[in-house]
Protein backbone atom coordinates (compact mmCIF):
# COMPACT_ATOMS: atom_id res chain seq x y z
CA UNK A 1 0.00 0.00 0.00
CA UNK A 2 1.49 3.23 -0.83
CA UNK A 3 0.58 5.76 1.67
CA UNK A 4 1.26 9.68 0.85
CA UNK A 5 1.47 11.84 4.13
CA UNK A 6 -0.03 14.87 4.64
CA UNK A 7 1.34 16.67 7.64
CA UNK A 8 5.46 16.99 8.43
CA UNK A 9 5.52 18.06 12.31
CA UNK A 10 4.97 15.65 15.59
CA UNK A 11 2.69 13.18 15.01
CA UNK A 12 3.53 13.36 11.34
CA UNK A 13 7.22 12.09 12.28
CA UNK A 14 5.89 9.06 14.25
CA UNK A 15 3.01 8.37 11.21
CA UNK A 16 5.72 7.99 8.78
CA UNK A 17 7.92 5.51 10.95
CA UNK A 18 4.90 3.46 11.51
CA UNK A 19 4.08 3.24 7.87
CA UNK A 20 8.02 2.86 6.77
CA UNK A 21 7.62 -0.26 9.24
CA UNK A 22 5.18 -2.11 7.78
CA UNK A 23 5.98 -4.63 5.51
CA UNK A 24 2.71 -4.05 3.41
CA UNK A 25 3.00 -0.29 3.75
CA UNK A 26 5.27 2.06 1.59
CA UNK A 27 6.14 6.12 2.57
CA UNK A 28 5.41 7.22 -1.55
CA UNK A 29 5.77 10.53 -0.38
CA UNK A 30 5.64 13.78 2.21
CA UNK A 31 3.36 17.30 1.49
CA UNK A 32 3.45 19.98 4.38
CA UNK A 33 2.40 23.96 4.26
CA UNK A 34 5.75 24.61 5.62
CA UNK A 35 8.36 23.46 2.77
CA UNK A 36 11.14 22.93 5.48
CA UNK A 37 9.49 20.03 7.68
CA UNK A 38 8.31 18.19 4.31
CA UNK A 39 11.67 18.59 3.14
CA UNK A 40 13.47 17.26 6.37
CA UNK A 41 10.87 14.26 7.03
CA UNK A 42 11.09 13.31 3.24
CA UNK A 43 15.23 13.65 3.12
CA UNK A 44 15.02 11.37 6.35
CA UNK A 45 13.01 8.86 4.35
CA UNK A 46 14.40 8.91 1.14
CA UNK A 47 10.96 10.04 -0.34
CA UNK A 48 10.18 12.84 -2.53
CA UNK A 49 8.03 16.09 -1.29
CA UNK A 50 4.59 16.50 -2.99
CA UNK A 51 1.63 19.14 -3.13
CA UNK A 52 -1.67 17.50 -2.18
CA UNK A 53 -3.05 18.56 -5.58
CA UNK A 54 -0.45 16.26 -7.26
CA UNK A 55 -1.36 13.42 -4.21
CA UNK A 56 -5.30 13.51 -5.14
CA UNK A 57 -4.27 13.48 -8.73
CA UNK A 58 -1.61 10.02 -8.81
CA UNK A 59 -3.04 7.08 -9.74
CA UNK A 60 0.35 5.92 -8.13
CA UNK A 61 -0.99 6.48 -4.33
CA UNK A 62 -3.42 4.29 -2.80
CA UNK A 63 -3.77 6.13 0.54
CA UNK A 64 -2.88 9.16 2.48
CA UNK A 65 -2.74 9.82 5.96
CA UNK A 66 -4.15 13.00 7.16
CA UNK A 67 -1.71 14.24 10.10
CA UNK A 68 -2.35 18.44 9.09
CA UNK A 69 -3.34 20.87 11.46
CA UNK A 70 -7.35 19.64 12.56
CA UNK A 71 -9.22 22.83 10.02
CA UNK A 72 -7.33 21.06 7.25
CA UNK A 73 -9.03 17.34 7.77
CA UNK A 74 -12.19 17.96 6.50
CA UNK A 75 -10.85 19.07 3.04
CA UNK A 76 -8.43 16.74 2.99
CA UNK A 77 -10.63 13.75 3.65
CA UNK A 78 -13.30 15.15 0.99
CA UNK A 79 -11.31 14.77 -1.46
CA UNK A 80 -9.13 11.67 -0.93
CA UNK A 81 -12.47 9.82 -1.00
CA UNK A 82 -13.76 11.88 -4.52
CA UNK A 83 -10.06 10.87 -5.69
CA UNK A 84 -11.19 7.07 -4.46
CA UNK A 85 -8.13 7.06 -1.81
CA UNK A 86 -8.08 5.48 1.57
CA UNK A 87 -7.72 7.59 4.21
CA UNK A 88 -6.51 7.71 7.57
CA UNK A 89 -7.42 11.16 9.50
CA UNK A 90 -5.61 12.52 12.71
CA UNK A 91 -8.60 12.86 15.33
CA UNK A 92 -10.67 15.22 15.46
CA UNK A 93 -12.35 15.14 11.93
CA UNK A 94 -13.50 18.91 12.57
CA UNK A 95 -14.29 20.97 15.35
CA UNK A 96 -17.85 21.84 14.36
CA UNK A 97 -20.30 19.53 14.48
CA UNK A 98 -22.09 20.11 11.14
CA UNK A 99 -18.91 20.56 8.96
CA UNK A 100 -18.38 17.25 10.50
CA UNK A 101 -21.59 15.44 9.28
CA UNK A 102 -21.09 17.19 6.18
CA UNK A 103 -18.08 15.51 5.34
CA UNK A 104 -19.34 12.10 6.36
CA UNK A 105 -21.94 12.70 4.10
CA UNK A 106 -19.15 12.95 1.30
CA UNK A 107 -17.63 10.17 2.52
CA UNK A 108 -21.37 8.12 2.13
CA UNK A 109 -21.53 9.36 -1.29
CA UNK A 110 -17.98 8.32 -2.21
CA UNK A 111 -17.18 5.10 0.13
CA UNK A 112 -13.87 4.49 0.28
CA UNK A 113 -11.73 2.74 3.40
CA UNK A 114 -11.75 5.50 6.46
CA UNK A 115 -9.61 5.00 9.57
CA UNK A 116 -9.60 7.73 12.03
CA UNK A 117 -6.91 8.30 14.76
CA UNK A 118 -8.51 7.01 18.01
CA UNK A 119 -5.24 4.81 18.52
CA UNK A 120 -6.03 4.27 21.67
CA UNK A 121 -8.03 1.27 20.59
CA UNK A 122 -5.01 -0.33 19.41
CA UNK A 123 -3.07 -0.50 22.37
CA UNK A 124 -2.40 -3.70 23.69
CA UNK A 125 -3.41 -2.96 27.19
CA UNK A 126 -6.65 -1.90 26.06
CA UNK A 127 -7.03 -4.31 23.25
CA UNK A 128 -6.60 -7.21 26.05
CA UNK A 129 -9.73 -5.22 28.35
CA UNK A 130 -12.19 -5.07 25.34
CA UNK A 131 -11.35 -8.79 24.52
CA UNK A 132 -11.76 -9.75 28.05
CA UNK A 133 -14.80 -7.77 28.41
CA UNK A 134 -16.45 -8.84 25.24
CA UNK A 135 -15.63 -12.28 26.51
CA UNK A 136 -18.04 -12.10 29.38
CA UNK A 137 -15.19 -12.39 31.99
CA UNK A 138 -16.73 -9.82 34.43
CA UNK A 139 -20.00 -10.76 33.41
CA UNK A 140 -22.65 -7.52 32.70
CA UNK A 141 -20.82 -4.78 32.70
CA UNK A 142 -22.05 -1.81 34.83
CA UNK A 143 -19.26 0.99 35.73
CA UNK A 144 -16.44 2.27 33.89
CA UNK A 145 -13.83 4.16 35.15
CA UNK A 146 -10.95 6.38 32.73
CA UNK A 147 -8.18 8.00 34.36
CA UNK A 148 -6.67 10.33 31.60
CA UNK A 149 -3.93 13.15 32.84
CA UNK A 150 -1.16 14.87 30.94
CA UNK A 151 2.25 15.30 32.23
CA UNK A 152 2.02 18.71 32.22
CA UNK A 153 -0.30 21.87 30.35
CA UNK A 154 0.13 22.45 27.24
CA UNK A 155 0.64 26.41 26.03
CA UNK A 156 -2.09 28.56 25.89
CA UNK A 157 -1.94 29.48 22.78
CA UNK A 158 -2.40 26.01 21.51
CA UNK A 159 -5.34 25.55 24.45
CA UNK A 160 -6.85 28.38 22.00
CA UNK A 161 -6.40 26.76 18.57
CA UNK A 162 -7.16 23.13 19.44
CA UNK A 163 -10.96 23.53 20.84
CA UNK A 164 -10.82 23.27 24.13
CA UNK A 165 -10.31 20.16 26.85
CA UNK A 166 -13.02 18.45 25.61
CA UNK A 167 -12.74 18.67 22.13
CA UNK A 168 -8.89 17.98 21.73
CA UNK A 169 -7.96 16.02 25.55
CA UNK A 170 -11.41 13.88 26.94
CA UNK A 171 -12.52 13.16 23.09
CA UNK A 172 -9.97 10.17 23.00
CA UNK A 173 -11.43 8.96 26.54
CA UNK A 174 -15.18 9.92 25.30
CA UNK A 175 -14.41 7.90 22.34
CA UNK A 176 -12.94 5.01 24.94
CA UNK A 177 -15.99 4.94 27.04
CA UNK A 178 -18.47 4.27 23.35
CA UNK A 179 -16.28 1.63 22.47
CA UNK A 180 -15.99 -0.34 25.77
CA UNK A 181 -19.92 0.16 26.46
CA UNK A 182 -20.78 -1.18 23.27
CA UNK A 183 -24.12 0.96 23.24
CA UNK A 184 -24.83 4.52 22.83
CA UNK A 185 -24.58 7.13 25.69
CA UNK A 186 -27.74 9.28 26.13
CA UNK A 187 -26.94 11.90 28.95
CA UNK A 188 -23.51 13.67 29.94
CA UNK A 189 -22.98 15.95 32.99
CA UNK A 190 -19.38 17.62 33.60
CA UNK A 191 -18.11 18.82 36.76
CA UNK A 192 -14.90 21.23 35.67
CA UNK A 193 -11.91 24.29 37.35
CA UNK A 194 -9.18 25.75 36.22
CA UNK A 195 -6.87 24.30 39.03
CA UNK A 196 -3.26 24.09 37.09
CA UNK A 197 -2.35 26.98 35.22
CA UNK A 198 -4.55 30.44 35.04
CA UNK A 199 -3.60 30.81 31.64
CA UNK A 200 -5.67 28.36 30.40
CA UNK A 201 -8.60 30.18 31.67
CA UNK A 202 -7.37 33.39 30.47
CA UNK A 203 -7.76 31.55 27.13
CA UNK A 204 -11.19 30.83 28.00
CA UNK A 205 -10.92 26.87 28.79
CA UNK A 206 -10.37 24.67 31.98
CA UNK A 207 -8.09 22.56 32.69
CA UNK A 208 -9.14 19.74 35.30
CA UNK A 209 -12.84 18.01 34.56
CA UNK A 210 -14.97 15.47 35.56
CA UNK A 211 -17.20 13.69 32.89
CA UNK A 212 -19.71 11.54 34.19
CA UNK A 213 -21.93 9.45 31.39
CA UNK A 214 -24.43 7.00 31.46
CA UNK A 215 -25.60 4.98 28.61
CA UNK A 216 -28.84 3.44 26.80
CA UNK A 217 -29.22 0.89 29.37
CA UNK A 218 -28.30 2.65 32.43
CA UNK A 219 -24.45 2.01 32.70
CA UNK A 220 -21.87 4.27 34.33
CA UNK A 221 -18.77 5.78 32.93
CA UNK A 222 -16.70 8.25 34.98
CA UNK A 223 -13.88 10.24 33.32
CA UNK A 224 -10.59 12.39 34.98
CA UNK A 225 -9.26 14.61 33.41
CA UNK A 226 -6.43 16.64 34.18
CA UNK A 227 -3.73 18.92 32.10
CA UNK A 228 -1.03 18.03 34.73
CA UNK A 229 0.27 15.18 36.44
CA UNK A 230 3.67 15.83 38.11
CA UNK A 231 4.83 11.63 37.74
CA UNK A 232 4.23 11.24 33.97
CA UNK A 233 1.40 10.73 31.47
CA UNK A 234 -1.63 8.93 34.07
CA UNK A 235 -3.64 6.72 31.64
CA UNK A 236 -5.68 3.61 33.45
CA UNK A 237 -8.70 2.20 32.67
CA UNK A 238 -11.29 0.10 35.26
CA UNK A 239 -14.29 -1.67 33.99
CA UNK A 240 -16.57 -3.41 36.59
CA UNK A 241 -19.11 -5.52 36.13
CA UNK A 242 -21.24 -8.44 38.09
CA UNK A 243 -18.71 -11.01 38.24
CA UNK A 244 -15.53 -9.04 38.38
CA UNK A 245 -13.34 -6.51 37.80
CA UNK A 246 -10.69 -5.48 34.45
CA UNK A 247 -7.52 -3.03 35.01
CA UNK A 248 -5.34 -1.49 32.72
CA UNK A 249 -2.77 0.21 34.48
CA UNK A 250 0.03 2.45 33.54
CA UNK A 251 3.17 1.65 31.08
CA UNK A 252 6.57 2.28 32.41
CA UNK A 253 9.75 2.10 30.88
CA UNK A 254 11.11 -1.95 32.40
CA UNK A 255 8.01 -2.52 34.69
CA UNK A 256 10.28 -2.63 37.21
CA UNK A 257 8.56 -3.32 41.21
CA UNK A 258 11.24 -3.35 43.92
CA UNK A 259 10.21 -4.98 47.03
CA UNK A 260 12.42 -4.17 50.29
CA UNK A 261 11.82 -3.63 53.85
CA UNK A 262 11.47 0.51 52.73
CA UNK A 263 8.50 -0.54 50.94
CA UNK A 264 7.09 -1.14 47.72
CA UNK A 265 9.06 1.23 44.73
CA UNK A 266 7.33 0.98 41.02
CA UNK A 267 8.61 2.87 38.24
CA UNK A 268 6.99 6.31 37.30
CA UNK A 269 4.92 5.99 34.50
CA UNK A 270 5.98 6.53 30.87
CA UNK A 271 6.48 10.44 30.33
CA UNK A 272 3.64 11.76 27.35
CA UNK A 273 1.83 10.21 24.83
CA UNK A 274 4.59 9.45 22.38
CA UNK A 275 6.23 6.96 24.85
CA UNK A 276 2.82 5.58 26.22
CA UNK A 277 1.10 4.53 22.72
CA UNK A 278 4.05 4.12 20.74
CA UNK A 279 2.82 0.52 19.71
CA UNK A 280 -0.60 1.94 19.44
CA UNK A 281 0.43 4.08 16.48
CA UNK A 282 1.93 0.70 15.08
CA UNK A 283 -0.57 -0.96 15.19
CA UNK A 284 -3.05 1.49 13.67
CA UNK A 285 -1.16 1.79 10.59
CA UNK A 286 -1.34 -2.54 10.52
CA UNK A 287 -5.05 -1.95 11.20
CA UNK A 288 -5.67 0.89 8.26
CA UNK A 289 -3.72 -1.56 5.51
CA UNK A 290 -5.36 -4.60 6.38
CA UNK A 291 -8.38 -2.91 6.12
CA UNK A 292 -7.92 -1.55 2.70
CA UNK A 293 -6.10 -5.05 1.67
CA UNK A 294 -9.58 -6.67 3.31
CA UNK A 295 -12.05 -4.12 2.16
CA UNK A 296 -13.41 -4.17 5.48
CA UNK A 297 -13.70 -1.57 8.03
CA UNK A 298 -11.29 -0.37 10.29
CA UNK A 299 -11.23 -0.45 14.23
CA UNK A 300 -11.98 3.24 14.33
CA UNK A 301 -13.99 5.25 11.37
CA UNK A 302 -15.41 8.48 10.63
CA UNK A 303 -18.87 7.71 12.38
CA UNK A 304 -16.96 6.96 15.37
CA UNK A 305 -15.23 10.62 15.08
CA UNK A 306 -18.66 11.77 15.15
CA UNK A 307 -19.78 10.14 17.96
CA UNK A 308 -16.96 11.36 20.40
CA UNK A 309 -17.55 14.89 18.95
CA UNK A 310 -20.96 15.44 20.00
CA UNK A 311 -20.21 13.82 23.37
CA UNK A 312 -17.39 16.49 23.56
CA UNK A 313 -19.85 19.01 22.11
CA UNK A 314 -22.16 17.88 24.83
CA UNK A 315 -19.66 18.07 28.19
CA UNK A 316 -18.68 21.73 26.57
CA UNK A 317 -22.79 22.45 27.21
CA UNK A 318 -22.88 20.40 30.63
CA UNK A 319 -19.87 22.59 31.96
CA UNK A 320 -21.08 26.21 30.70
CA UNK A 321 -24.55 25.70 31.57
CA UNK A 322 -23.99 23.43 34.62
CA UNK A 323 -26.79 21.05 34.04
CA UNK A 324 -27.27 16.99 32.29
CA UNK A 325 -27.14 17.12 28.75
CA UNK A 326 -29.12 14.52 26.73
CA UNK A 327 -27.87 13.19 23.34
CA UNK A 328 -30.79 14.03 22.05
CA UNK A 329 -30.06 17.27 22.35
CA UNK A 330 -27.30 17.62 20.21
CA UNK A 331 -27.88 14.54 17.37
Amino acid sequence: MKIALLGAGRIGRVHARAISDHPLAQLACVSDAFPEAANSLAAEYGVPVMTAEDIFASAEIDGVLIASSTPTHCDFLERAARAGKAVLCEKPIDLDLARTRHCLGVLAEHPVTCALGFNRRHDPQFSALKQALEAGRIGELEMITITSRDPEPPPAEYVAASGGLFRDMSIHDLDMAVWLLGEPVTEVTVSGSCLVDPAIGEAGDLDSALINLKSASGKLVSISNSRRACYGYDQRIEVFGSQGMLEARNETDTRLRFTGVEGVVEERPQWFFLERYAQAYVREVGDFVTAWQEGRAPLAGAQDGLAALELAEAALISYREGRRVLLSEIR
